[in-house]
């Protein structure tokens, strides 16, 4: 593989996904300002911010992103926008633009997960738990917004009652720490994945596979 062609890979935007509660009232008085802080250090950063089109924590996040100038993308259960709208009651706003799965909110979640450099959980229910889970099954980055609500209490437990291995879960109360944070994850996985598979030891791989 050509420097050229390593360099662009480190250095491609980075794709991170906002995971959380579509009903919010349960959340806390601070649940609206720190949705907006996630959205907008996510755009701070460079990346794009993904996420479910549901209205709530995730929808907050994506006005921070795009009042901060950044990228925003939704991945719909959805087949088509009429389907989104009136049988889903999800919204087409705070979206550049949309990806209509058709695959329903289980599909929706794993399809959004995998396209996912890393994974941020904010206030949520058991939505946001499982696709904690999927995300975990999936070897990525969860940075894990602590706040007024328990959901950060009840992965916490999860991780500690099933000994879960921990090296890529970072857990902070401030928005833009914990996007710091997650991303220098982000970034050791493909420096490492680099060195692996193209620079060390060993038979030399293609990128695509």
């Amino acid at each position: 593989m050509e420097d050229s062609h390593i360099e662009s890979f480190l250095n491609e935007k980075l794709k991170l996904y906002i995971s959380g509660a579509k009903e919010a009232s349960h959340c806390g008085v601070d649940a609206y300002e720190k949705a907006l802080a996630l959205g907008r250090a996510v755009a701070d950063s460079g990346a794009i911010l993904l996420s479910g089109t549901a209205a709530g924590f995730p929808c907050w996040a994506a006005i921070g992103a795009q009042k901060a100038g950044g990228m925003s993308i939704g991945f719909s259960p959805a087949a088509t926008e009429a389907e989104h709208i009136h049988s889903y009651g999800l919204t087409v706003e705070y979206a550049d633009f949309i990806v209509y799965t058709g695959l329903g909110h289980s599909g929706c979640s794993l399809i959004t997960v995998r396209s996912a450099d890393a994974v941020f959980i904010g206030c949520g229910r058991g939505g946001t738990i499982e696709e904690f889970r999927i995300a975990y099954g999936e070897s990525k980055p969860i940075g894990i917004l602590e706040g007024e609500w328990t959901t950060d209490e009840v992965i916490q437990n999860i991780i500690e009652g099933s000994n879960l291995d921990n090296d890529k879960i970072v857990l902070d109360s401030d928005p833009k720490v914990l996007v710091k944070r997650t991303i220098e994850l982000v970034r050791k996985g493909k420096e490492q994945h680099v060195y692996k598979n193209y620079i060390g030891v060993g038979e030399r791989k293609s990128i695509v596979e």
